[in-house]
């Protein structure tokens, strides 16, 4: 498989997952995106918080670096909010707002496909940095959020399930 043919291919589990994940947030409520089950340090929000943080960091940060312009979609506070080896804040005073999570986890696909579809294969064949157990290639990065994604889709579908709700597959 060529590297666009990987590129184009990755471009599609990206929609995938993400269009697996938007419907375990359809029917929660502001308060059960915060809702923790007892003894655990995670809920709904951090979970979509780092989803949108791992997306930004895989896809464009590692690919092409910070820019400027990526504070309208991806503010360097919320980002904070959420890398690998945070902590889930349990109040909601503390955390963003529902719209906020909502505009940053669409901001940041959107923003993420665009780049995406405007490179080739070929220049994502690259090393990246830092390095990373999973991959060693910013294509690898790229094909690696689908997969991250759908890990914390199952942790928000868990979430759901502890909350008394139906699954939905």
């Amino acid at each position: 498989m060529t590297p666009n043919d990987r590129l184009a291919q990755a471009i599609e589990q990206l929609r995938f997952s993400r269009n697996f994940t938007l419907p375990f947030l359809e029917d929660l409520t502001d308060e059960q995106w915060y809702w923790r089950p007892p003894g655990f340090d995670t809920h709904v929000a951090w979970q979509v918080g780092h989803i949108a943080y791992a997306e930004y960091s895989l896809c464009l940060k590692r690919v092409r670096g910070r820019r400027e312009e990526d504070e309208s979609f991806a503010p360097i506070g919320f980002m904070e909010l959420f890398k690998i080896r945070s902590y889930a804040e349990p109040d909601p005073a503390d955390n963003p707002s529902v719209a906020e999570f909502r505009r940053v986890l669409s901001g940041v696909h959107e923003r993420t496909l665009a780049e995406l579809a405007e490179t080739t294969g070929e220049a994502l064949d690259t090393p990246t940095e830092p390095p990373h157990p999973v991959f060693t290639t910013k294509l690898g990065a790229v094909e690696w959020c689908s997969k991250h994604e759908l890990v914390h889709a199952g942790q928000i579908a868990l979430l759901r399930r502890l909350m008394g709700k139906k699954p939905l597959r």
